[in-house]
């Protein structure tokens, strides 16, 4: 009898852990919601609409303590057998680190004035941004936005500290934009409330003029911060100095390789020519063979990707690789110009992780007709057709694409919400290799001298974010070793320096995700031996969703034991 109670008090207190999990997740996430509604709308959470972000002292100081409770919480579970339970926690404990850092250390809202710009702009949608409402929810949304913006600039008024702050070119500006704005698209509100924030924007102006301008520089990161941001953008304790270590060594690698399938190029293109012996005369010949097999049009373009698709899904299919979705959601379309500098480099755009109506737009390359025929002739050949047969992987299948896709039907929201950074370009860039391991494009040496290419370049991210962040590397070096050592295509090179200070973090993920992947793979295949199974292990990775990849190993452990 006592034996039996004593089971049974183990089998309620596992149930009750459970709970508690589940219990800690649903907390956060609506605390989360709170606290940065803006950002959970763009999620899909339309809920969150009505508020506005507040981030006055007392504000920022509960959520500080929220965190560190959560924290403390989360602590037991960390070491739970339950894989589920463990990672979970895990997510919510890098959420949580990560929140104690931006605002106990970094603090935003106490040194950089463009943070509240930031906001202040996007504190007004445009009514088709938010076409779910009526019309009277509309208006009312007007209304308590306003509100909520008067409440920010006094925000910002309290805690900026003017002789610490700084200030972005073109913040003043834009509150000055963003006052022209209110007086056009407010006037059918009452008077008081368009008032009162167009006096806090003039209060916050005066302000801004006192806080001096931040100097181009200030952008680095320095070594302590970028230290502190890589541990936990990682969750491990990799050092910058070791992420620059094996990036180098990734770098010569590389162009090792990247000379012997030159070489192969060489064989096969010029049957009758004598190979040189200078590797790099060789290589130069064929990535100018590679740039030159490029399409010219947009609309040439986007019929040869449309076609690349349906051969990905077809190949994955016929190597049971992994299981494409049936029902594809997916358009492929030129970037629109109004994009800007984006428009120049393309981009996979996913519905939001909770959006009613999940669909994926990959947005190509794209040119303005207006450029010169030679500008035109350069941009085509940096997506050049061997480049766009490699990389079509790494965006649609079984890329970011069909990742997305799969991962998304998970029930565990933490991990949609609050991913693990180096899983999603990491995942990509693990699956360049796979496919083309597989034998895709096998009798083209050009497309795997264009993989080869890109993993060069990811290695050169994640150097050059390092040294540009721990040892001041000015955008001109940056631009000599890129084009010199790391063979950037003049595209990729133009658009390095912005990523490197837009987010010196995610850059570093296409290679030390990669490497991450890598590991794991043969680690998997090594234990499992003849039960190792490619499809069932891309599936995997696939449906449990963008968990750290160290997480991955119990989780195969119970597949193949």
């Amino acid at each position: 009898m006592i034996r039996l109670l004593w089971v049974l008090s183990i089998c309620c207190l596992s149930i009750s852990l459970k709970a508690q999990m589940a219990t800690f997740e649903k907390t956060y996430i609506e605390s989360w919601k709170e606290f940065y509604p803006s950002i959970a709308v763009r999620q899909g959470m339309h809920e969150a609409v009505f508020r506005f972000e507040k981030r006055s002292a007392t504000h920022i100081e509960d959520w500080k303590m929220f965190n560190q409770n959560i924290l403390d919480k989360c602590l037991p579970y960390l070491s739970s057998s339950k894989n589920s339970e463990r990672i979970n926690a895990t997510h919510l404990s890098m959420q949580a680190r990560s929140e104690l850092q931006r605002w106990s250390k970094e603090q935003p809202h106490v040194h950089d004035f463009s943070f509240y710009v930031n906001m202040l702009v996007r504190g007004l949608p445009e009514e088709k941004e938010v076409s779910y409402l009526s019309r009277s929810e509309w208006s009312a949304l007007q209304h308590n936005r306003l509100d909520g913006i008067t409440e920010l600039c006094k925000a910002a008024r309290e805690n900026l500290q003017s002789d610490k702050a700084s200030r972005a070119p073109g913040a003043l500006q834009q509150l000055e934009d963003l006052k022209s704005e209110f007086r056009d698209r407010t006037h059918d509100l009452s008077d008081q409330s368009v008032i009162s924030a167009i006096s806090a924007l003039d209060d916050l102006i005066a302000l801004g003029k006192t806080i001096k301008e931040r100097p181009s520089t200030s952008s680095l990161l320095g070594a302590q911060l970028f230290g502190e941001r890589l541990k936990l953008y990682t969750d491990s304790e990799v050092s910058a100095e070791e992420l620059a270590d094996l990036a180098y060594k990734e770098i010569k690698t590389v162009r090792f390789l990247m000379e012997k399938t030159a070489g192969e190029h060489w064989r096969q293109a010029y049957p009758d020519k004598t190979i040189p012996t200078d590797g790099m005369e060789v290589l130069q010949q064929a990535l100018r063979d590679m740039e030159s097999d490029a399409t010219s049009s947009a609309e040439e373009y986007t019929s040869f990707w449309n076609e690349l698709a349906d051969s990905l899904i077809q190949f994955l299919a016929h190597q049971d690789i992994a299981t494409v979705p049936e029902n594809q959601t997916l358009s492929i379309v030129p970037a629109p110009e109004s994009a800007g500098p984006a428009a120049r480099i393309g981009w996979v755009a996913s519905s939001p992780p909770f959006a009613p109506n999940p669909w994926t737009t990959l947005y190509l390359p794209s040119v303005p007709d207006t450029l010169s025929e030679e500008e035109q002739r350069d941009f085509w050949s940096s997506f050049n057709r061997p480049f766009n047969r490699f990389i079509a992987i790494h965006e649609l299948f079984p890329g970011h694409y069909m990742q997305i896709k799969i991962s998304r039907e998970t029930p565990h929201h933490v991990r949609l919400l609050f991913p693990y950074g180096p899983y999603f370009e990491g995942w990509a860039t693990f699956c360049e290799k796979v496919v083309l391991d597989a034998g895709w494009d096998h009798d083209r040496p050009l497309t795997m001298l264009a993989h080869l290419r890109k993993r060069l370049e990811n290695a050169n991210r994640a150097y050059m974010s390092v040294m540009v962040h721990t040892q001041g590397w000015s955008k001109e070096e940056v631009m000599r070793f890129s084009t010199e050592e790391a063979l950037l295509a003049p595209q990729f090179a133009k658009s390095l320096w912005g990523r490197l200070m837009r987010s010196p973090m995610q850059i570093t993920s296409y290679f030390y995700g990669g490497v991450l992947f890598k590991e794991m793979y043969l680690q998997e295949r090594q234990r499992a031996g003849d039960r190792f199974d490619l499809r069932i292990f891309m599936d995997t990775i696939m449906q449990i969703g963008p968990i750290p990849i160290s997480e991955f190993s119990s989780i195969f452990k119970e597949i193949w034991p």
